[in-house]
């Protein structure tokens, strides 16, 4: 096996297992420690994974990306957590938008059902998690399903969505960088994700700390766009004021 193909290799293992460890590695390709830090390292380069201590799980891009059922099994409590914190910024809005994805679906959980609400989706497990609440409306955006992600997409969702003044927006992405913003693989994810973002006042981020740095390949929004980012506490500090300074408040828990 030479570079490149140990190196596809090891992607496609971190894509498969959500993640890789070094000395794993090693004893399964039969090279050394520091070959693997190696790779990881180039693959790293190249925004195919991200580094972590002692291993690497690979990042979201146009030719890959996880579905809804493996987000549910990763970091379950922190994304608990993060939905929570983010549902308590809901504030006087009396009309909401709850993005596709679980830390969102999470949100939607953790929204109050004591009080009217009307909340609009493209989320299929969103809408049907509050389809029986009995003071929340639902507007479920038509289009084409993504198997993946059971959310809608395509021109039917974003023009119900330009059609709506939304009080706030609680978003979700595959990568958040500084640099780039935010971002997802799939174009129509992306349209629908703008359109939110255009028909909102008000916008959340809610993510998990592996989201920051990342880079997918459709851009929708800056970071600056927000009003609040919530996040868990494997964002340090020091980089959270960095986002900070960009104009969003940042609330790690």
């Amino acid at each position: 096996m030479d570079t490149d193909e140990r190196r596809r290799e090891i992607l496609e293992i971190a894509r498969r297992d959500g993640s890789v460890e070094v000395t794993a590695l090693a004893t399964k390709l039969s090279v050394a420690k520091e070959t693997v830090r190696r790779d990881l390292h180039a693959l790293e380069e190249h925004g195919l994974v991200r580094r972590t201590h002692g291993g690497a799980y690979p990042v979201e891009s146009a030719g890959y990306e996880t579905t809804l059922a493996v987000r549910t099994t990763r970091l379950v409590p922190q994304k608990s957590r993060i939905a929570a914190a983010a549902a308590d910024l809901i504030g006087d809005a009396e009309t909401v938008f709850i993005d596709e994805g679980f830390t969102p679906q999470l949100v939607a959980e953790a929204l109050p059902r004591d009080r009217p609400l009307t909340v609009v989706t493209a989320s299929l497990a969103v809408a049907n998690g509050l389809a029986d609440a009995d003071k929340i409306a639902v507007l479920l955006l038509g289009g084409r399903v993504r198997g993946g992600t059971f959310a809608t997409v395509d021109h039917w969702a974003t023009r119900m969505l330009a059609d709506f003044v939304i009080d706030l927006a609680f978003v979700g992405a595959n990568g958040i960088s500084r640099e780039y913003g935010l971002t997802t693989p799939d174009p129509a994810v992306s349209e629908v994700k703008a359109q939110a973002m255009r028909s909102s006042r008000r916008k959340v981020f809610a993510g998990i700390h592996t989201k920051f740095g990342a880079v997918s390949f459709c851009r929708f929004a800056d970071v600056g766009d927000f009003e609040t980012i919530v996040t868990d506490v494997g964002l340090p500090s020091a980089e959270a004021q960095r986002y900070s300074l960009l104009g969003p408040q940042v609330i790690r828990v």
